[in-house]
């Protein structure tokens, strides 16, 4: 089942995201800052975060790229409800799989987390199936010097 950590400091939206993401059968944890979206981060795999950029502390944009340095980051949508053109293209550039504004459409939220995980999971496939290839791939010779 794909695991989901939604980051928002407004607990109705953290909450009404995990009640849409149970129904459609996928698992998810919330946090209410950049600090404690990385904390959980350190603690568990996550396949997506949707991740707010307007947060106490550190804000979405720090958060995102605290998150690209991880080992095997998970993917990350962005949220806002202020956002701009040029937000959403530093978010994109720092390594965000798509932007999304508030008010949040369910329908297009929910294909992005969609997407977002099938991104994931191929990219899981592409270095398992890299990994068995060097394990096959062992040259041995001999060649006149």
């Amino acid at each position: 089942m794909p695991n989901i950590l939604i980051v928002d400091d407004e607990a109705g939206i953290r909450d009404s995201l995990a009640g849409i993401l149970a129904d459609e059968g996928y698992s998810s944890s919330s946090a209410d800052s950049g600090e404690a979206c990385l904390d959980l981060l350190s603690k568990t795999a996550f396949d997506v975060v949707l991740l707010d950029i307007w947060l106490p502390g550190m804000d979405g944009l720090d958060t995102l790229a605290k998150i690209r340095d991880l080992d095997n980051p998970p993917e990350v949508i962005m949220i806002s409800g202020h956002g701009t053109i040029e937000t959403a293209v530093r978010a994109t550039k720092l390594g965000a799989y798509d932007f999304l504004e508030k008010p949040l459409r369910m329908e297009k939220t929910l294909i992005l987390v969609k997407n977002a995980i099938d991104a994931k999971k191929l990219q899981r496939e592409n270095v398992d199936l890299k990994k068995q290839l060097q394990a096959k791939s062992i040259i041995v010779g001999d060649s006149i010097p």
